[in-house]
């Protein structure tokens, strides 16, 4: 069965494994909507699967003071929590056949939303480089245990690039090929992180685990905020892309739990391990290279197949991150096919690991305080979007792919004011409270307010959250009045 879809192109039924897939961002027609929720599972488990959820756990126990127990609680809530969130943001794809920022058009208005989707694209393309240059380093380290190979400049680019290829074949060949990859590259890089994690349980400080003391109820709560703006909050704003073909008759609930299940259970489970292993060791907790730290706590014998997990957790999350990024680059108005768009994201992404890893002297310190800056805006989004799913179950197709004042969504001048300005205003409230800093002497950004509770805590995201869904709220409560 073919399809014509509403930009004009005529799409032969490629979402299959192996194929192409030639939609971009149009909407999925009904027939073609025949996913269920253990695609989700499996697509989400495998973005988390990731080694960089152990330096995640290690920042509770050892920077922030927490007890395993505490710990234990915070990565469940945090985790398991925030992928609820980007599990109802992924019903709004059942129901609309869209990916989330072109959805969004239906709220912003097109031109409104050109704000969210850039955000959401600089927040991919973002987690993509630390990503790749992760993965970088672990295949060199592999190449140098291997093959006796050491490090330089053209070693580097060939690791660089063999990861964004490998990325490329993925996401590029789209949605069918990346649900089946990630289901079943589960089971091989999963059961290798199990036997790392078991071997790096015979390094736990079992004393110091049960000795520690409880951190104050105020670090709890922080620390949920931390874990979930390091997780599903990041991810929030690709729900619906995967959703898009799920079966409208598919419950909304059990799109939920399979977003909040597939991710939490791998978060929750590396979170603690990360937690254990600095209980009494805060090396991981403070490491600029989570990948090279873990490695010295392993038996030299063991290093392959550690790398080769770390290697492969980091592609099948970088594969849904790039696939994504795609479709939010076209909802921008770039005229391409997906495919191009997925080249394009990950020549951008090469260029930065190469600059990072060759010519920058530090990294993740840079990169992480300018993606906890995006977590702001995004988390203001997400409060709105989820917001107007109160008021909205349906998205009309065609006013989604016309951008034009003919578009069902121009509103005012292709901007719907009683969403873009509660959006600025929970990311503006935000800030206010929010430290950007690489270290006490590197500090980009302070908001007036970032030595309050709020602030000290790192917070201000919950508060960028609370400003702009209810705001958005009172607008839809006096509009219905009008009405």
């Amino acid at each position: 069965m073919s399809t014509t879809d509403l930009a004009g192109t005529t799409s032969a039924d490629t979402n299959r494994v192996g194929a192409i897939e030639t939609r971009g961002i149009e909407p999925v027609p009904s027939t073609e909507r025949t996913g269920g929720p253990g695609q989700l599972f499996w697509v989400w488990f495998a973005a988390n699967i990731s080694i960089l959820g152990l330096p995640l756990g290690a920042t509770l126990v050892a920077l922030r003071g927490m007890n395993i127990w505490q710990a234990l609680l915070v990565a469940a809530i945090g985790s398991f929590g925030s992928f609820a969130l980007v599990g109802l943001i992924s019903v709004a794809g059942k129901w609309g056949g869209a990916p989330s920022m072109t959805l969004s058009r239906a709220i912003f208005g097109p031109r409104g939303n050109h704000g969210p989707t850039v955000i959401s694209w600089l927040s991919r393309v973002g987690w993509e480089t630390v990503n790749t240059t992760t993965a970088a380093y672990a295949l060199l380290a592999l190449l140098d245990i291997a093959f006796g190979l050491t490090a330089n400049p053209v070693l580097t680019v060939i690791s660089l690039l063999a990861f964004v290829a490998l990325t490329l074949v993925v996401s590029g060949l789209g949605h069918a090929t990346l649900v089946w990859i990630q289901q079943w590259a589960t089971y091989v890089f999963g059961a290798l992180n199990i036997v790392v994690a078991a071997f790096l349980i015979t390094r736990v400080d079992w004393q110091a685990v049960l000795d520690a003391p409880a951190a104050p109820l105020s670090v709890v709560i922080a620390g949920i905020g931390v874990i979930a703006a390091g997780t599903g909050i990041g991810w929030a704003n690709a729900g619906a892309d995967m959703a898009r073909y799920q079966h409208r008759n598919v419950r909304g609930g059990r799109i939920v739990a399979a977003a909040s299940a597939g991710a939490g259970i791998p978060l929750f489970l590396l979170i603690g391990l990360g937690g254990l292993l600095s209980a009494g060791d805060g090396s991981l907790a403070s490491a600029s290279d989570p990948v090279s730290a873990i490695q010295v706590m392993l038996p030299s014998w063991m290093a392959v197949p550690y790398l080769l997990a770390a290697f492969g957790g980091l592609l099948l999350s970088n594969n849904l991150s790039v696939y994504s990024a795609g479709l939010t680059m076209i909802t921008l108005g770039i005229r391409t096919r997906r495919v191009i768009a997925v080249g394009l994201d990950i020549v951008l992404t090469l260029a930065g690991g190469i600059y990072f890893m060759l010519i920058a002297g530090n990294f993740y310190g840079p990169f992480i305080t300018f993606i906890s800056l995006l977590a702001v805006p995004i988390t203001a989004w997400v409060a709105v979007f989820l917001a107007d799913m109160l008021f909205r179950r349906h998205y009309d197709p065609r006013g989604l792919m016309d951008t034009t004042r003919t578009s069902a969504y121009w509103y005012h001048g292709g901007f719907r004011w009683s969403a873009v300005l509660p959006w600025l205003a929970g990311t503006v409230v935000g800030l206010l409270f929010l430290t950007a800093s690489t270290s006490a002497d590197d500090v980009w950004f302070s908001g007036p307010l970032a030595s309050s509770w709020l602030g000290t805590n790192g917070l201000g995201w919950v508060a960028a959250f609370v400003v702009a869904g209810a705001l958005y709220l009172l607008s839809g409560v006096r509009s219905a009045r009008r009405g």
